[in-house]
């Protein structure tokens, strides 16, 4: 009787252990929740201001990290995002829905995980880079914007390089240059 008292006691320590290495666990993988972009905050690409300009932004916590990187575009996040020492590492992500917030002066309140979410490329509506990607919450809030502004829908992992060079060729650089219109390139 004695031993079945110890086999029964050392069973629901052990259970009781392993719940608790379970939560711990879960805690330390728990996704960090999205945070206010500040006045001051620059882009962890470009440097620059990102509320001083127009369009969704973005927010990525590196795996690992409990650090935010602030992007004034998702154009910008992507491009971060899409580099080979990023590109498998499982960043928790945010974009605004485009659907809810305003396009000159997103409201942060509107992020939505940036994983499934909804991108219109090739828009004719600017970003703080010239072109960007509309990023909405629904697949049918992108094809509605695209039947205002233009441009192809696409998921979260359809998003390649190609397509954030879209309208940066050389007509970004024709602008800097002055080979087109001065202020082109919204930058």
């Amino acid at each position: 009787m004695a031993s079945i008292l110890k086999r029964g006691f050392g069973l629901a320590l052990a259970a009781l252990l392993l719940a608790g290495c379970t939560q711990e666990s879960a805690e330390t993988t728990a996704r960090p929740d999205p945070v206010q972009i500040e006045s001051g905050d620059e882009c962890h690409v470009c440097g620059m201001a990102i509320t001083r300009f127009p369009g969704p932004k973005g927010e990525a916590f590196p795996e690992g990290s409990e650090k935010v990187h602030k992007f004034c575009s998702t154009r910008d996040m992507f491009a971060w995002l899409l580099q080979p020492e990023n590109k498998n590492r499982d960043h928790t992500l945010y974009v605004h829905d485009m659907a809810r917030a305003d396009w000159n002066q997103p409201d942060d309140r509107h992020l939505i995980d940036a994983r499934e979410a909804w991108y219109v490329v090739g828009s004719e509506k600017t970003g703080a880079m010239g072109p960007t990607l509309a990023s909405f919450a629904s697949q049918d809030e992108a094809t509605a914007f695209t039947g205002e502004y233009g441009g192809d829908v696409l998921a979260f992992q359809d998003v390649t390089m190609e397509h954030l060079n879209q309208g940066m060729s050389m007509g970004g650089m024709d602008s800097m240059e002055g080979g087109k219109e001065a202020g082109s390139l919204q930058h």
